[in-house]
């Protein structure tokens, strides 16, 4: 099969998926408030959301490309739970937290320690070989790892894009948290890229499903050892560029509110005067 038949006919519009994703876009616009002011951000979460699981790369990381899988799973952590967070109003976390059930679990989950806890820790966990490796193996454990990164992901970068101040770290605090992940990640980005190649079988002899084995050993050059290599570099360099990212957001919004402040102090300088 060449590259393009196989990025044709490599989609897979599993229910269950194409199902989800439209019940988060309804649910989002019955929802939120009119104007749909951030709207943008969430519609961009749930497109990459989509296509990272439904797009031919779904395929690749399944089936052919530790690499492949590492980019998915990169964007179901790093991209996708912020765009999702970023498109909440304001008005709908306001209205949502005097839910007492909700204020509570937000006020557990939100506290620093335990977010990055439960992010980082989850991210380790599944790729860990022998939870990676069983993951492969089974369909439904592959979902329950998915849903695992997402929901873990959302905790993990709340205290950083709540869109409610209050729930959100102070700028220094974040900053600190920001580059605890990024070293957490890098750290496990290395341990990939410098590990004996095998650590996940299944790319050693894949299953050639679609038939572009050939394509990807020899005309893409991929060995089994440079694709362990490259899922390692792409945790390691890219998803610290993330976390860079990151922390310039947060020193952009700091630098906004505090001349925000400085506004209304001369305001009012102004007007005592």
């Amino acid at each position: 099969m060449t590259l393009g038949a196989f990025m044709l006919t490599a989609w897979d519009f599993e229910p269950s998926i194409v199902i989800g994703c439209a019940a988060l876009l309804a649910g989002y616009f019955a929802a939120s408030p009119r104007p749909f002011s951030r709207a943008a951000w969430f519609v961009s979460g749930v497109v990459v959301m989509f296509l990272a699981l439904v797009s031919p790369l779904d395929a690749l990381a399944d089936n052919y490309l530790f690499s492949a899988h590492m980019v998915q799973h990169m964007l179901l952590i790093l991209v996708v739970p912020p765009l999702l967070i970023l498109g909440l109003p304001a008005t709908l976390i306001e209205r949502a937290l005097k839910l007492p059930g909700v204020a509570r679990g937000e006020r557990i989950l939100a506290q620093p320690a335990l977010a990055w806890t439960i992010g980082i820790a989850t991210e380790w966990l599944w790729h860990w070989p022998a939870f990676y490796n069983a993951a492969l193996a089974s369909e439904s454990l592959h979902v329950v790892e998915h849903l695992c990164f997402l929901v873990s992901a959302v905790i993990f970068w709340w205290p950083i894009f709540a869109p409610l101040a209050r729930c959100r770290l102070a700028p220094l605090a974040a900053m600190l948290y920001l580059a605890a992940g990024a070293l957490a990640g890098s750290l496990l980005g290395i341990l990939l890229t410098f590990a004996d190649a095998g650590l996940y079988p299944a790319y050693l002899k894949p299953n050639d499903v679609y038939g572009i084995l050939s394509l990807v050993r020899d005309s893409w050059g991929i060995t089994a050892a440079a694709d362990q290599q490259l899922g390692g570099l792409l945790m390691w360099v890219p998803g610290g560029a993330v976390f860079l990212l990151a922390i310039i957001a947060v020193m952009a919004r700091w630098y906004g509110e505090e001349r925000v402040t400085a506004g209304i102090y001369a305001h009012h300088q102004g007007g005592a005067n």
